[in-house]
């Protein structure tokens, strides 16, 4: 293997599975912000196998662009996922984002599971729960059309932190939101640089995005919506509703009041 290459043995623990993947070695690398644009980015961190970079504008932590696993073996790591709607489990996890949600929502709400994943789940939750849903997954539900209608909600688990062009992603998902609809986004919220090291969610080479607190915020205030901290992994945005004169009010759900706690499937390719 050449000098320039390390590679790293990574194990599915759900089927025992090992793969080699193949990294470039961590150099030093400016690149501007994914998500803000900004220049203003600092060296973060570094291990044996990537670069992670932090924005001083919007305060994203990522992953430099050359680095990215190719979308083949972004793939074969997603197809030994197991998650399924008959998991138990899985559905708790998921009702981290479903219960907050289901609570804001009026029966036979319309939305979007943005990167259902092979096996959708959360979207079934919710057809159970009286809504309508639609699935879009890059790798196993690539359907555009999805992406050209409007929906009372859009969830986005476990998601954001795979995006390769995160303003893209969630500019398109804002603008397919109606007026008065919510967006809700789970994510393991980055921690501060001391504890990063030690932080197990960036160790999967999928992970190249990693939102905190202060990046949430600063977007609710690009797009001027009412952000909650629903859950210490979960966010939820309103957006704002349209009256009849064309000027904003307060969305139509009543997010509850609770107190901030700190803490895949896009169409990138």
């Amino acid at each position: 293997m050449p000098d320039a290459q390390k590679s790293l043995d990574v194990r599915h623990q759900d089927k025992g599975f090992e793969e080699k993947v193949i990294f470039q070695d961590p150099t030093p690398i400016c690149v501007p912000c994914p998500l803000c644009k900004a220049e203003k980015v600092l060296d973060f961190f570094q291990d044996n196998r990537r670069n992670y970079l932090r924005c001083q504008v919007c305060n994203l932590v990522f992953v430099p662009p050359s680095q990215f696993l190719s979308a083949a073996d972004e793939k074969g790591r997603y197809d030994f996922h197991q998650n399924s709607p008959y998991d138990l489990n899985y559905r708790q996890f998921l009702s981290q984002l479903f219960i907050p949600m289901q609570n804001c929502l009026n029966l036979g709400s319309y939305g979007l599971d943005f990167g259902s994943g092979p096996e959708p789940t959360l979207s079934v939750m919710f057809e159970e729960a009286g809504h309508f849903m639609t699935i879009f997954d890059c790798f196993y539900a690539n359907v555009p059309s999805a992406l050209e209608k409007k929906y009372d909600f859009i969830t986005a688990t476990e998601v954001v932190e795979h995006l390769h062009h995160p303003i893209m992603e969630l500019e398109r998902l804002w603008a397919c939101l109606k007026h008065g609809g919510i967006l809700g986004i789970m994510t393991k919220l980055a921690p501060d640089q001391d504890a990063f090291s030690s932080w197990h969610y960036k160790n999967d080479p999928t992970h190249v995005c990693f939102f905190s607190q202060f990046t949430f915020k600063w977007l609710a205030d690009q797009w001027g919506a009412e952000l909650t901290f629903a859950d210490k992994d979960v966010v939820i945005f309103s957006k704002k509703s349209l009256s009849s004169e064309g000027e904003t009010s307060p969305s139509r759900f009543s997010l509850p009041s609770i107190p901030s706690r700190q803490g895949r499937g896009d169409s990138r390719c």
